[in-house]
């Protein structure tokens, strides 16, 4: 996909679609109004007659327009006026590129009114579009029988016109889009796959190609059970006994500034399927939970970004990966197990398992000096209760890390929100038995289950985001979000002074 910017007239523009926004009512923007002068009043007229509204999701494809240089035009509606924002543009963006989609259209120019100003910079706004141009098109990587249609055959896209001082940081934002929409289809891909697919070893083969992809720049670790064991992961090793499938962890290293420079460190689950152990789920959406290792999915994503646009920053990602399953081998509620930091933990919950492999791997962080760590996992439905579907829950342990995670999502719209982390609910998973249980009782859970981790953090500047709310869609659209990786690719990117 080629992604370039134009500062002549929308027009004057040579392609096979130009795509114009249109308010509700009819009112046409600044860009509209141009390109209506150049075809001498006919959008106003189509208007006129009522055949568009501008309703926001509308769309109109008109062929052979006159007095343009493309041969079609798309007329994409945009809603009221009033209510028109960043959030607007990128809904109107998704309809104009899905409609573009079910053409032969291969080239298109996008001249939709930009909200401009503080709601959108040239920047971002280069990086929206080919963003929101690349997650339009994606197509879920399905199993079926069948033949399967043929894929988009958009594969130029030009947007403006924008002025001549702002080309180049458009032109460098389309680059950053372009970018985080290429590691956002690996991240939806791997959790689109099925658990008999996507299993512990095949998130490994992942990391090795990302490791020949980027061979001058990125160095990939194994560590298969026994290397585990020697490791003393007791808590990984507890949640894994129940499976055929064997565990492992995962280390890849990307070094994109010197060596001396302390790395960011970014820890994912990697559960590839949680029936919740012998404290088994109930059946119902049971399916979904092939979707419990979009943590893992996150940091291979966030490498690949960060390898693919050479961020000068040093990153590692740490994955323990496994499955949770019941058998006459699996932890039992009750259990008691050690970590590697040599605290244990009374399993209360086998279901609460995300917690057991992360504070292994929270540990592990510990041997690079890290400048931050943070961690991904959709690990409790709490947070889902809490934040329903449309923000990612932030906590930690450093106010100043957490807030320049929500305002990474503030910027690319991929949202996130803090909730409050104090010894208040550490006290919720007091234990008669061992130094901590897994579990802190209903009130509060997606909080004291970052408290549980916080009991691994400790020295360490770390934030944990439970994407459980926010990693996959279900119901009709059921697939992989591709969220956060919006969010950690402007976190890395303003880590690496981009």
């Amino acid at each position: 996909m080629r992604f370039e910017a134009f500062s002549r007239k929308a027009a004057d523009q040579r392609c096979d679609c130009l795509v114009v926004g249109v308010f509700e009512r009819g009112e046409l923007g600044g860009q509209a109004q141009a390109v209506d002068r150049a075809m001498r009043g006919r959008i106003r007229a189509l208007l006129a007659r009522g055949d568009f509204s501008g309703r926001a999701g509308e769309t109109l494809l008109l062929t052979e327009p006159v007095a343009i240089k493309a041969a079609r035009l798309l007329l994409v509606g945009v809603g009221g006026k009033a209510q028109y924002n960043r959030r607007a543009w990128r809904r109107a963006l998704g309809h104009a590129v899905s409609a573009l989609a079910r053409t032969r259209v291969a080239s298109a120019a996008l001249s939709l009114e930009s909200p401009g100003g503080r709601e959108l910079d040239d920047f971002y706004f280069g990086r929206a579009v080919a963003e929101g141009t690349g997650n339009s098109l994606y197509r879920v990587n399905d199993l079926k029988s069948a033949r399967k249609p043929r894929p988009p055959a958009l594969s130029r896209v030009l947007c403006g016109p924008v002025s001549s001082s702002a080309l180049g940081a458009v032109r460098r934002g389309l680059a950053a889009g372009a970018a985080v929409s290429e590691s956002s289809r690996l991240l939806r891909n791997l959790g689109n796959l099925p658990a008999n697919i996507c299993t512990p070893r095949y998130l490994a083969a992942q990391a090795r190609d990302l490791e020949r992809s980027y061979r001058r720049r990125l160095r990939v670790r194994i560590f298969d059970e026994a290397a585990i064991r020697r490791l003393k992961m007791g808590c990984f090793l507890a949640v894994t006994r129940g499976s055929e499938e064997p565990p492992r962890f995962i280390v890849l290293e990307y070094r994109g500034a010197r060596r001396s420079r302390a790395p960011v460190v970014l820890v994912g689950k990697g559960v590839t399927f949680d029936t919740g152990g012998i404290s088994l789920k109930d059946p119902g959406n049971m399916d979904e939970m092939k979707f419990d290792m979009c943590g893992a999915a996150t940091v291979l994503a966030a490498i690949d970004f960060a390898a693919r646009s050479e961020l000068r920053i040093n990153v590692v990602g740490l994955i323990p990966t496994c499955e949770n399953m019941p058998s006459g081998r699996a932890i039992k509620p009750g259990d008691i197990v050690t970590s590697a930091s040599g605290q244990t933990v009374e399993i209360l919950n086998t279901d609460a398992e995300g917690r057991l492999i992360l504070c292994d791997a929270l540990n592990y962080a510990r041997r690079f000096d890290p400048e931050v760590v943070v961690d991904f996992a959709t690990l409790t439905g709490a947070c889902v209760i809490a934040l329903g579907n449309h923000f990612t829950g932030v906590m930690g342990n450093d106010d100043a890390l957490a807030r320049e995670l929500v305002e990474a999502g503030a910027r690319t719209d991929d949202r996130a929100w803090q909730l409050p982390l104090t010894e208040d609910y550490a006290d919720q998973l007091r234990s008669n038995f061992a130094d901590m249980a897994n579990i802190g009782g209903r009130e509060g859970g997606a909080i004291t289950a970052a408290a549980f981790l916080g009991k691994f953090t400790q020295g360490l500047k770390w934030a944990h985001m439970d994407i459980a709310g926010t990693a996959w869609h279900g119901g009709a659209a059921k697939g992989a979000s591709g969220r956060p990786i919006s969010l950690v690719a402007d976190f890395l990117t303003r880590r690496a002074g981009g």
